[in-house]
């Protein structure tokens, strides 16, 4: 009796689930979907078959596009940098007579960061004077490339300037700016790729050879957004140059470079998302400096180093005019952490322990910001993007969270590429289609902004739901352009309370294998991150202090 009455009570349940009202409803919210599984893993096609019949559940609303008098678009691409203050003094001045210095401790290993450290420590604890007066430097912890964003639009200025690579002094040299090269090298160091020893693998490989592979579709290969990452703009010249020896920006580097970036699963956001990728198994290989990668363990057993041929050994530059006294503490430092004892630590480190043979001729300035340029011109390849922004509308973003997430769509529509395919959704309790995908040419662009700026919050929040949604409208987009790149946005605070849950989606986001990046505003970010991860996107955290700039830079790094 008892089984009769429990397949009876099951029959009941399926039965609710196929003829069930409108929407995810109550039974999806306490019971999940019946009959997925979160741990499978589906095919493309199993995965679509899945979504199409929780689409037919959700029945999201579409609203009319429209354009309001105030959708005035801000295509100033001038980056909106962070203050300062996200970035304070990781050393601090111990004296009245100091110098500030921006250099990178971010994403280089633990030995980077201890080298670095340890010298500037050093240097402040030394009881340096200058004719009697006693010195000091404060060195703020900023990536090479946002460093240079500061120098470049003459909002922050340090002193002195300590970038991983000469690629970055190249860059503001050809914006104008005024440059003294105290040293070209603080500690040796060299970009390359961590390849994934295999069997048979000759030992005298190089960087050619992996460049070729990659094109020939035989190797997967990441590296992280040149425009932030050292390692990444070092390894675009090498392919540059591998495909324009004697044209490094002629008509067949172009396409050669365009063809390769067909052949690269993506473009990480920066070095951390990169290597969770690679430990994940995705990559065969992926773009590091060779300090790092002595100083990763894991990697020293199954991984072999091959240089690029391009140095990443920290150079030294005054910036503009810099009063006496202060050139006098710069060049103080500079020669303190050029002295034997520094030196020493940094081979500890795994500075200066790989020898390489530099260019024969050395790039101009303009020939190398040119490099940044090609890379965001060409960075998808001979393929477009199309992607969906899923804005939460909930009522527990009313208030701040609100309002920054319609500060961050309208300051995307400014960065997104005018041949990318966008589309925007919001959701509460319900999914509501605000701007069906199209070509973001002006028109486009003004209808997003319209509803962007228009979002107001109230109702629970159905993330999942929405989520979904997005994917649907990206398969049907993809069925018309089947050549595009896919991908999501999701601007939410993560509390999800209505309709779908993780464990009904997972499996189906995982077989459709497109990367759903999060941003979250005072948000459950494990939540985010949970999602993010299942195609090897990012999450990010709004109440960073510059969130906006990194917004930017995901933006301009993937559309």
């Amino acid at each position: 009796m008892r089984r009769i009455l429990k397949n009876w009570m099951l029959g009941l349940l399926i039965t609710g689930y196929l003829i069930g009202t409108t929407g995810c409803g109550m039974l999806n919210q306490n019971l999940g979907i019946i009959g997925l599984n979160s741990g499978e893993t589906l095919s493309r096609e199993v995965a679509s078959d899945r979504l199409n019949r929780l689409y037919s559940r959700i029945e999201p609303k579409y609203q009319a596009p429209r354009i309001d008098g105030a959708a005035v678009i801000d295509d100033d691409l001038t980056l909106i940098l962070p203050d300062i203050s996200a970035y304070p003094f990781v050393v601090n001045p111990s004296t009245d007579q100091y110098l500030t210095v921006y250099g990178n401790l971010e994403n280089r290993g633990v030995g980077y960061r201890a080298w670095l450290l340890e010298a500037a420590e050093a240097f402040n604890a030394s009881g340096a004077t200058i004719a009697g007066v006693p010195i000091s430097i404060g060195l703020r912890n900023i990536p090479s490339g946002l460093a240079a964003d500061f120098i470049a639009q003459d909002k922050y200025k340090p002193d002195l300037y300590i970038p991983d690579t000469a690629l970055w002094g190249d860059v503001l040299r050809a914006k104008g700016v005024v440059l003294q090269q105290l040293s070209s090298s603080l500690a040796g160091n060299v970009s390359g790729v961590a390849l994934k020893k295999q069997p048979g693998d000759p030992p005298d490989r190089n960087i050619g050879q992996i460049i070729e592979k990659v094109l020939e579709g035989k190797l997967r290969l990441g590296y992280a957004n040149p425009a932030t990452d050292s390692a990444g703009f070092s390894f675009v010249f090498a392919v540059l140059k591998h495909f324009g020896a004697n044209d490094l920006f002629g008509e067949t580097a172009i396409s050669k470079f365009r063809d390769f970036q067909d052949k690269i699963p993506y473009v990480a956001y920066d070095a951390t998302q990169l290597r969770h990728s690679a430990s994940s198994g995705l990559l065969d290989g992926f773009v590091l400096d060779y300090a790092t990668f002595c100083s990763m363990e894991s990697l020293l057993a199954d991984y072999d180093f091959i240089h690029c041929g391009m140095a990443q050994d920290m150079p030294a530059y005054l910036i503009g005019t810099v009063q006496t006294l202060k050139t006098e503490i710069a060049e103080s430092f500079v020669a303190f952490c050029l002295s034997s004892a520094q030196q020493a630590v940094a081979r500890e480190k795994h500075f200066g322990t790989m020898d390489f043979l530099p260019p024969s001729q050395e790039p101009t300035s303009a020939e190398v910001a040119q490099v940044l340029e090609v890379f965001r011109q060409e960075k998808n390849g001979s393929r477009d993007i199309t992607a969906v922004f899923i804005a939460d509308v909930s009522g527990s973003m009313e208030g701040e969270p609100l309002l920054m997430l319609k500060a961050s769509l309208a300051r995307a529509a400014s960065v997104i590429d005018v041949n990318a395919n966008i589309g925007l959704i919001t959701f509460s309790e319900t999914v509501t289609v605000m701007v069906p995908i199209a070509k973001f040419d002006a028109t486009q662009k003004a209808y997003f902004v319209t509803a962007a700026r228009s979002l107001s919050a109230g109702g629970g929040t159905a993330m999942y739901n929405a989520i979904m949604v997005g994917h649907s409208l990206l398969l049907d987009a993809q069925k018309l352009n089947p050549n595009t790149k896919l991908m999501l946005f999701v601007l939410t605070d993560g509390e999800t309370n209505r309709g779908l849950v993780f464990d009904d989606c997972e499996a189906i986001i995982k077989g459709l294998q497109i990367p759903v990046y999060t941003i979250g505003y005072n948000a459950d970010i494990d939540e985010l991150e949970r999602v993010s991860e299942i195609n090897e996107a990012t999450t990010m955290d709004a109440e960073s202090d510059d969130i906006i700039h990194k917004l930017q830079n995901l933006f301009n790094s993937l559309t």
